[in-house]
């Protein structure tokens, strides 16, 4: 009975420290979906190279509790794997099937716990707030997902060339933000030295080999990057702001439930 209920804590405790890595992950930024998905990966040693596994671990906070339910995961597989063996060694049958039934019924319960939606409201709670007392380097914002940067939208660097559409004009006179467009900074060699503007305002002057950069739907930023200046550029501008003007529409409908 000792080995069985030994058997029955070290898969409540692995169960415990996989939703407490979950939830730690969560707090970096990651989605809850991601953040169960890739905590249960880690822990189980499983592995999967996807991208997002590859998004997880390029995250240096990420990377220290990916590592910690690795190390903690082969301690707690291979506690359960030994504990599990000795609670059914030297039973008889009916000792066995006992011992079966008993763990089936215990596991049950388990996930039935784990999986009431109250239960888990209440868990993630109390584990954000221990892991905000203990660890407040958690608390780390990922840029990539606030800025909806894989939802159509992106961050560029933009080199402006002469011929550019973009140079020798103020930033006002562009209304790059009617194209859904917004100028986070400038880079511009002075002297010799490149300095950065950032949060640039509209009496700014684009010069020519200067660096903006940019945010904003992925294919106006391509289409900014390629726009020849004169009345070719002017004409695409316009159609762009149309476009835009569409596409808001769009997005404040899903926004707003409409």
């Amino acid at each position: 009975m000792l080995t069985l209920i030994s058997f029955l804590l070290v898969v409540l405790i692995s169960v415990i420290i996989v939703k407490i890595g979950a939830v730690a992950l969560e707090m970096t930024g990651l989605s809850k979906d991601i953040a169960v998905f890739q905590a249960h990966s880690a822990f189980s040693g499983t592995g999967f190279t996807t991208s997002e596994a590859e998004y997880v671990v390029s995250h240096p906070v990420r990377r220290k509790i990916i590592r910690t339910l690795m190390f903690l995961g082969s301690a707690g597989i291979t506690s359960a794997i030994v504990t599990l063996m000795l609670t059914f060694l030297g039973k008889s049958t009916l000792e066995m099937r006992d011992s079966l039934i008993i763990i089936l019924l215990a596991l049950t319960a388990m996930y039935l716990f784990f999986r009431s939606k109250t239960i888990d409201r209440v868990l993630r709670k109390g584990i954000k707030r221990i892991l905000k007392k203990l660890a407040p380097s958690l608390k780390i914002y990922d840029y990539s997902q606030l800025l909806g940067l894989t939802k159509g939208y992106s961050i560029a660097q933009i080199k402006v060339r002469k011929n550019m559409w973009l140079a020798n004009k103020k930033l006002r006179d562009l209304e790059l933000n009617r194209e859904g467009v917004l100028v986070l900074g400038i880079y511009r060699k002075v002297k010799g030295e490149e300095v950065y503007l950032g949060a640039p305002r509209g009496d700014i002057e684009i010069h020519p080999n200067d660096i903006i950069i940019c945010y904003g739907p992925d294919d106006v930023i391509k289409e900014i990057s390629h726009r020849i200046s004169g009345a070719k550029g002017n004409k695409e501008h316009i159609e762009s702001v149309k476009r835009a003007e569409v596409r808001e529409r769009g997005e404040r409908m899903k926004f707003e439930g409409g």
